[in-house]
Parts: structure tokens; sequence; C-alpha cells
């Protein structure tokens, strides 16, 4: 019941903000200060596909945490850059556009190194499906905005 209570509140743009702007600053501390094991989302189904995405910022080279939630596909993770249905795409892409290698702490994982791309075509469109199987807020988001949300694989170096 927790889960269904907490999906249903992210779906909204109230929760979306909530997550963006109070939630993902909490989770940025909790996972680097717990090595990924506690984070706003223990308790719920999301828990053990909440990550940290340790990219460079794009335009000042700055090392950047970010919260996510991320999918699972064999040994790389898909990511969504969602940022819950803006008109604008989160920075992180941005980031990982600049600089495509980057790190994910992941629970029960630890930290692994990564090389990030972005989809298109039918690798999209499966990918897509497999995020929106494990969250499908992710279409939700989508309907609220007129870009099209841009999916990453991130895939081990």
């Amino acid at each position: 019941m927790y889960h269904r209570l907490v999906e249903s509140m992210v779906k909204t743009r109230a929760g979306g903000w909530a997550f963006l702007h109070v939630f993902n600053p909490l989770d940025r501390r909790l996972l680097r200060w717990t090595n990924g094991a506690i984070s706003t989302g223990l308790g719920t189904d999301f828990a053990d596909n909440e990550v940290l995405l340790g990219c460079t910022g794009a335009k000042s080279g700055t090392p950047r945490d970010v919260p996510l939630l991320a999918t699972p596909l064999n040994e790389s993770w898909i990511l969504i850059a969602s940022a819950a249905g803006h008109a604008e795409n989160p920075a992180w892409y941005y980031n990982l556009k600049a600089h495509p290698e980057c790190s994910l702490l992941v629970r029960k994982r630890g930290e692994s190194r990564f090389t990030a791309r972005e989809l298109d075509g039918e690798e999209r469109a499966r990918a897509w499906a497999a995020a929106n199987a494990q969250y499908d807020g992710f279409t939700t988001y989508q309907g609220r905005t007129e870009r099209r949300i841009p999916v990453m694989l991130l895939e081990p170096r």
C-alpha cells in the first residue's frame, strides 16, 4: 500500500516537484553517506533501483551527484530524462551528452563506472518500455511536455 501511495503522489505535478526539489537533495546526501544503503525510497519497490549518478558538469566541469530512478538491463542501466515532465531536459542529460563517462552508485552493488549514450529508434522503444514496466509514471510525464523525453543507456566501461 505504501508503494502505491508513493507512486500515485509522484505522478502528480506537486509530487514531481517535491521529488525534484525536496527528496532528491536529501537522497543526494543519504545515498553518498550510506554508500547507497539508505534513501527516501527505502521501503518502496523503488529502493533497489534508486541510483546516484556521478557525472561531470557540461559547462563547469564540476563533479555532480544526481539521485535517479534507473532500470537495470543486463549489466547496463536505463535512465529516463523526464524531469517529471518539465519543458526542459534535466541538467544531468546535458552533462552526460558532454561527458559520457560517469559512475552509478547502486544499492547492494556499490559504485561502478559507465559510458552513457542516448538511444533512438527501436532500441529507444525497447528501453522506454522496460523503464515504464518498472514505473509507468514516465508515460504520465511524457504527457505533460511537448519535448520527446530522452532515454539514456549506461554501459559498463
